[in-house]
């Protein structure tokens, strides 16, 4: 059985979408600028925004399904879980994108296990954490957790004028397995969400700057609902 989780440096990633030019991968980093307010914080601070949007393969193409609630049991999130939080979709020129796809296909053939596209489900969070100098914020607000999925891609899209932000995963007994500071766009962990539990530490402001941003694409991949696989087929036809 593979380690639980594997780091990917950010030139492996850029290796598989060399076929895409400077000018397409900027406009994608780029999506993250309109993201809105994550209202769903429990704290009410304005500090994170997100889209969200779930994705099917089928027919070997990366399919949006149908726009619904994300949701997370108590049990596994017990901050924010139980409540349906629906967030706005990914906007449609970024989930039709051919460079989101590829993307998808990449981290699917490094995941550290098997996953049966067939009857599986994939979701992408784009994450946006902004730093002021108000204090420190929290992209993971949980602290350690996990998050009921099989597997979680976490990929830097930017890190900019902030500190901080240093990715952490842990065994199920909650010790410390890897560390690993996210510095390079596309620079990637991926972790099995069944067998270790993850964390982040608090994000802040470098510097003298006035705020920074750390972006962040997050990828889950889990089995489809009940109904999702009709849902699917007809979406793709």
């Amino acid at each position: 059985m593979p380690e639980p989780y594997v780091h990917l440096p950010a030139a492996e990633i850029l290796e598989s979408l060399d076929a895409f030019s400077e000018t397409e991968i900027k406009q994608l980093r780029g999506s993250w600028d309109g993201l809105p307010v994550d209202r769903f914080m429990k704290d009410g601070a304005g500090y994170r925004r997100r889209r969200y949007s779930e994705f099917h393969l089928n027919r070997a193409r990366l399919v949006r399904a149908p726009h619904r609630a994300f949701r997370q049991s108590l049990a596994v999130n017990p901050l924010h879980g139980g409540v349906s939080r629906k967030f706005e979709p990914i906007e449609q020129e970024v989930a039709e994108s051919p460079l989101l796809e590829a993307l998808v296909r990449t981290l699917l053939t490094r995941l550290p296990g098997t996953f049966d596209t067939a009857t599986g489900a994939i979701g992408i969070h784009q994450i946006r954490i902004v730093a002021s100098r108000d204090g420190s914020e929290l992209p993971a607000p949980e602290g350690i957790h996990e998050d009921g999925h099989h597997f979680v891609a976490q990929v830097l899209m930017l890190r900019k004028d902030v500190e901080g932000g240093v990715s952490h995963v842990y065994d199920r007994n909650k010790a410390p397995l890897y560390t690993t500071l996210l510095t390079e766009p596309f620079e990637t962990v991926i972790i099995d969400d069944r067998r270790v539990f993850h964390g982040v530490s608090a994000v802040e402001v470098a510097g003298d700057m006035p705020v920074g941003v750390r972006d962040m694409m997050l990828v889950d991949f889990f089995p489809r609902a009940a109904g999702a696989l009709g849902e699917a087929s007809r979406a793709a036809s």
